[in-house]
């Protein structure tokens, strides 16, 4: 199973939207994809419309009590989509975890045998706290994405000295798959200075793809659903099929639903 985290500490940049529509386009392409929601917000189990009975057991049991994966999975009404969903429990699993030993490996262990699916995207808090660096850990690759505004690259730089200290420290093996810019407008002249500015800096590392503002894509999570379900014409579903396309081209040969 591909593990793919997705992360960026800081918040409000479209990273849950992120996590849950391209996990949604990845299951319409045919690929049986996971989401693990390591956010005790839990918006990534709101917006697929999880009910609070449907998150008995989560990814809090699953990093804290150890509780096995197959007991946390639930489906959702998406074909070929399933999640591990988080309450605010979550909040405290970084406290109750800090004296115990390889906290870090904690969701590595509960993942890394799995075989239930072709691919898990991990959607991180907007933190690098704990809960960030064992999506770190368990992944194969990280997906940021990235907000076009002035403050942009300067949280990335953070984000990218964190990766390195997870590669030398944890995980070796961990990659960085690319930068997807979110919430672009074509009418804000910064928005495209900033987009020749990650290019310049990152250069083929930027997804081709960008998501742009989209009214649709911010009412989609009230009404439980992904964007691509609530309204699949709307600029933003049609910008998260295609990132869909594209980050098929750069994951390595796998194991690929029928």
């Amino acid at each position: 199973m591909i593990r793919v985290a997705i992360a960026n500490q800081k918040g409000g940049v479209g990273k849950t939207t992120t996590a849950i529509n391209i996990a949604t386009a990845m299951a319409a392409t045919g690929w049986k994809t996971l989401l693990i929601d390591l956010d005790p917000q839990g918006n990534a189990s709101t917006g697929l419309g999880l009910t609070a009975a449907e998150r008995e057991r989560n990814s809090y049991d699953l990093l804290v009590d150890q509780a096995p994966l197959s007991e946390c999975v639930r489906a959702t009404r998406i074909p070929n989509l399933d999640i591990v969903p988080a309450t605010v429990d979550l909040s405290g699993a970084e406290v109750e975890l800090v004296n115990v030993d390889h906290r870090t490996d904690r969701l590595r262990g509960a993942i890394l045998p799995w075989t239930g699916h072709d691919i898990a995207f991990i959607d991180c808090p907007p933190s690098l706290g704990l809960l960030t660096l064992n999506a770190l850990v368990a992944a194969d690759t990280l997906l940021v994405p990235l907000q076009c505004e002035f403050f942009a690259l300067e949280g990335l730089s953070q984000l990218l000295q964190t990766v390195e200290r997870v590669q030398q420290r944890f995980n070796s093996e961990l990659g960085i798959i690319g930068v997807v810019l979110t919430m672009y407008d074509r009418r804000n002249r910064l928005t495209d200075q900033v987009s020749d500015d990650v290019r310049a800096c990152l250069g083929q590392l930027v997804f081709d793809t960008v998501i742009p503002r989209n009214v649709r894509l911010s009412e989609a999570p009230s009404h439980g659903l992904p964007a691509l379900v609530y309204d699949h014409n709307c600029a933003g579903s049609r910008a998260y099929m295609a990132l869909a396309r594209e980050l098929i081209t750069r994951l390595p040969e796998r194991r690929k639903a029928a």
